[in-house]
């Protein structure tokens, strides 16, 4: 196989400083890229990272590719966790995001039955209300931070009331929710596991709480209809319901804050692109399609070899890993023309953020609905917005595509 001509490390310096310009030679030199990789029974595997659109795409499609290694080794092969994340690894062994089918199956039709279009529609009177509520306080000539200001508090009030909690905690839920989603980062450290396992027993602690009241008391919230639903007799247990609401209240503040802030940046180095959205906010919604394309709040996902194949000349097998970089796949100009440019009047706009097949984001029309609203306010309030500093920084993270704050003067 031929080697890139530039080693790829998603933790060297040099890809988290310029992580599209790696991508693009990775792509443009070795598609599908291998190294000496470990499975999670620590053996010796091959690990694959694919870059084009084609190969990314077809990863996310095939049911060949699998979420749950355990499920390929032979039973006593994968070594138990350790003690101190028993909680952690029991938490996210529940979680649809992590399991195939026809666990995946079964837990994604009982949350659809409760995660509903009509309850998300029905939400957008208060997103607007939100929004205002939000870019109220900020007045013309003012410098602030997008990201605490709105990027944060916006879908977490918003999956806070979906869910039904107090909003009153969304700065405990948001410190949470941060630490849980760097357990599942490239290569997390045992300090951030054990981090992440403490928040996870906070976590369920509180959602069993919460649950014992709504059995008594039932709302109109999703924690209630989580309890209600059923098909054919079958329930979420009480372990899946703490660990459902968990991976719905992450995942459901912390990429779509990560969908505003990097919007609101891209617009301040496009500033045409500002223009035109001000001019035209019916371009509201396909803002955030080229949003989610340009600067994905998810850059990569991992899949698992659930048999033997050969690939393009690749010999994929069993327990082998594979990296898919959608960030890699929407710079693609065999799929993208001028890939590189931000672009927010783009049509076929088939960029691949929230997935394909099984594992396509439940909330993805719920995050849609929040970007658009919010960029539609934002440029409606304001004549122009631009960067209070040149300093911009990310989080040094390989799976998100995060900033550490947005100062922006409006």
């Amino acid at each position: 196989m031929t080697q890139p001509s530039v080693a790829f490390d998603p933790e060297s310096e040099k890809f988290l400083r310029d992580r599209y310009t790696v991508l693009n030679e990775l792509r443009s030199t070795t598609p599908i890229h291998s190294y000496p990789g470990e499975n999670s029974a620590g053996r010796a595997c091959t690990a694959f990272v694919f870059t084009a659109y084609e190969d990314v795409l077809f990863a996310l499609r095939d049911r060949r590719f699998v979420r749950d290694s355990r499920t390929l080794l032979s039973d006593g092969a994968t070594p138990p966790p350790p003690p101190q994340l028993q909680t952690l690894s029991a938490s996210q062994r529940n979680m649809l995001l992590f399991r195939d089918p026809p666990d995946h199956t079964r837990l994604r039709s009982l949350v659809n039955t409760a995660f509903s279009p009509r309850m998300v529609a029905s939400l957008e009177p208060r997103i607007r209300a939100v929004v205002d509520e939000l870019l109220g306080p900020i007045e013309t000539g003012l410098t602030f931070d997008f990201v605490q200001s709105v990027a944060i508090p916006l879908p977490v009030i918003v999956i806070a009331e979906l869910l039904g909690v107090p909003t009153e905690d969304r700065a405990l839920f948001k410190a949470w929710s941060t630490a849980f989603a760097r357990t599942i980062d490239y290569n997390p450290s045992m300090d951030t596991l054990m981090e992440g396992e403490r928040v996870t027993i906070d976590f369920r602690d509180y959602f069993r709480e919460l649950s014992r009241q709504r059995r008594v008391h039932p709302q109109n919230d999703l924690v209630s209809e989580l309890i209600q639903v059923g098909m054919d007799g079958d329930r979420l247990s009480e372990e899946e319901l703490l660990d459902m609401c968990i991976l719905i209240l992450v995942a459901g503040h912390e990429t779509t804050t990560n969908l505003l802030a990097n919007g609101v940046y891209l617009f301040t180095q496009f500033p045409d692109q500002q223009s035109l959205l001000r001019e035209h906010p019916n371009l509201a919604e396909s803002a955030v399609e080229e949003v989610l394309r340009y600067e994905p709040p998810v850059q990569f996902t991992s899949r698992a070899i659930g048999e033997d194949m050969e690939y393009k000349g690749h010999l994929l097998k069993r327990a082998d890993l594979v990296d898919v970089w959608m960030a890699a796949a929407h710079r693609d100009p065999a799929v993208f023309d001028n890939p590189d440019h931000f672009d927010i009047t783009r049509t076929n706009n088939r960029h691949l953020a929230f997935g394909q097949g099984i594992h396509y984001c439940l909330g993805a029309p719920l995050a849609r609905k929040e970007g658009a609203i919010a960029f539609a306010a934002l440029v409606q309030k304001f004549a122009a917005i631009s960067l209070a500093t040149d300093d911009v920084q990310w989080h040094p993270s390989p799976l998100f595509r995060s900033l550490v704050e947005l100062k922006v003067r409006v």
